[in-house]
């Protein structure tokens, strides 16, 4: 697999619009602090670490749905293996008119444009969510 966070925000946009109660991912630090901020944000209910049954760890993310409408709409991968995408605080685009995020990975984690702005940090735009 060479793009293992597309994987993961693929497996998110296909569960949700399937309607799914949560998707199961392998595991990784970046995964599960994507997973977080969607959580701050309100787009998933919870995200919890398990294991599956040959011991290879997972993030578990229980999806949201308001009205029985998936709490994502759109979901983009904006920098990928091939093309990486950095930019300054003050270049980071807005999202829908600032209805949706963007999730930017910074020198001091990972933060939602807002945070890139307020704190003064640059850096690779991950992926847009509405």
């Amino acid at each position: 697999m060479t793009d293992p966070i597309s994987d993961f925000l693929t497996r998110l946009r296909n569960a949700s619009k399937a309607r799914l109660e949560e998707c199961v991912v392998p595991h990784s630090t970046m995964k599960e602090g994507l997973a977080a901020i969607l959580k701050a944000e309100g787009y998933v209910l919870d995200h919890t670490n398990g294991t599956d049954t040959q011991g290879h760890k997972t993030l578990s993310v229980k999806m949201k749905y308001v009205d029985n409408a998936p709490a994502i709409t759109g979901i983009k991968r904006v920098s990928t293996p091939g093309r990486r995408l950095y930019y300054r605080y003050t270049e980071i685009p807005r999202v829908l008119n600032g209805l949706g995020i963007a999730i930017v990975s910074t020198s001091k984690g990972l933060m939602k444009d807002q945070d890139c702005r307020r704190n003064k940090a640059g850096g690779e735009l991950v992926c847009n969510i509405w």
